[in-house]
């Protein structure tokens, strides 16, 4: 199974990305998975115009975005929360790659993350999120992980400091791969 994680942040120091980035460890324990980790301020875009579309076609950017999610079976992102709900750079690039022709998110699974430093840990933007890959034909998987305090959540080098947070975002993952290779075994 391929899988294609990234923090759907712009900033260096998001804790989205520092989430996303102790997934992966833990992802590499689990046999017959290929991680694909990206960064996600590598594929800026601007904000989307259907004139600019019809004049340039997609952004280059978009066009590799969409090349890295065509590759996946499946995809975990971790969010932000903006304003209680899904950020603008984040909802800008899915409007983007919703215009390939060929809908790369057709058919991918999902797994939501978010991390915040507030108490709800980015829980309010998950509905948001779950609606616009849902229109695009994306399987959301119907659990989430949301990291509240997460200024104080992780250690130097970008480990979850509490043992029981680490194990029940082991056991979420655990179950969401369980059933996307059940999925995809089946198909």
């Amino acid at each position: 199974m391929k899988l294609l994680t990234f923090g759907a942040s712009l900033r260096k120091g998001s804790f989205n990305k520092q989430l996303i980035r102790a997934v992966v460890p833990i992802m590499q324990n689990f046999n017959g998975v290929e991680i694909s980790h990206i960064d996600f301020a590598d594929f800026r875009m601007p904000v989307y115009d259907g004139d600019l579309e019809v004049s340039e076609g997609l952004p280059e950017s978009t066009q590799k975005l969409a090349q890295a999610i065509h590759a996946a079976d499946a995809l975990i992102i971790s969010t932000p929360e903006y304003n209680a709900s899904i950020p603008g750079s984040f909802k800008n690039a899915v409007d983007w790659i919703s215009r390939d022709k060929s809908n790369p998110l057709d058919k991918k699974f999902l797994l939501l993350l978010a991390a915040s430093p507030g108490a709800l840990g980015g829980v309010r933007c998950f509905p948001h999120v779950k609606v616009t890959f849902e229109e695009l034909g994306t399987y959301v998987y119907p659990k989430v992980f949301a990291l509240s305090k997460a200024h104080e959540a992780f250690d130097v080098n970008g480990r979850l400091k509490d043992v029981a947070t680490q194990e029940r975002l082991q056991g979420l993952l655990k179950g969401y791969l369980s059933f996307v290779q059940t999925y995809l075994k089946n198909q």
